[in-house]
């Protein structure tokens, strides 16, 4: 089964440090995906790299992915509590598609559906264990390949960092979906080019 190593992002390293992330040679490593970011690009979510992958895998249903070796981890402690990725977003016009490529690339199938009225999530968890794909289905968006949208990441104490990073550059925590868990979502202010939230875990 393949594995997501890192996700790829555009944009300057700075915003990103001044969350209270780490960041080695251009990647902020956490616990199973990290992060790699690539100031060649545009702010936003450039793609994805794995490992485990099929030959010839360059794209899953439009999304660019790289095909790497395993990633030995790196352990750093991230000032903001960062332990890792919760989940990766991506928007599609067919969740049926998109959710097919996935399985087909990656081994990993489609768990769970659930619908918000004209929205539709598929769930996959790519690695065994891994990381959370979440598939997202938005009636009115044009016909086309799928794109990576935005990421969730869990911190040890979502109060305690949302003190620390500021109003300014996040909001207030908030009961996620999730039973039980909260949710901020950074803002736009932050200058990550993309939508990120912080989450418990």
């Amino acid at each position: 089964m393949a594995r997501v190593e890192w996700l790829i992002v555009g944009g300057p390293v700075e915003p990103w440090a001044g969350l209270g992330l780490i960041v080695v040679d251009g990647t902020i490593p956490l616990f199973g995906t990290g992060i790699r970011i690539d100031p060649a690009y545009e702010p936003g979510l450039v793609g994805w790299a794995m490992s485990g992958l099929a030959d010839g895998v360059t794209s899953i249903d439009g999304v660019p992915t790289d095909a790497v070796a395993p990633a030995a981890p790196v352990f750093v402690e991230h000032p903001v509590g960062a332990i890792g990725l919760d989940h990766v977003v991506v928007a599609t016009d067919s969740l049926e598609r998109t959710s097919g490529a996935i399985a087909e690339a990656t081994g990993a199938p489609l768990k769970r559906v659930r619908e918000i009225g004209e929205i539709r999530q598929g769930f996959h968890r790519v690695g065994g264990g891994g990381l959370i794909v979440e598939v997202v289905e938005r009636a009115g968006l044009p016909e086309g390949p799928a794109t990576l949208w935005g990421l969730v990441l869990n911190v040890e104490d979502l109060d305690v960092a949302v003190a620390q990073i500021g109003e300014a550059s996040i909001g207030a925590a908030k009961p996620a979906v999730q039973p039980g868990r909260s949710i901020a979502t950074v803002r736009e202010d932050a200058g990550l080019g993309l939508p990120v939230a912080l989450m418990t875990p």
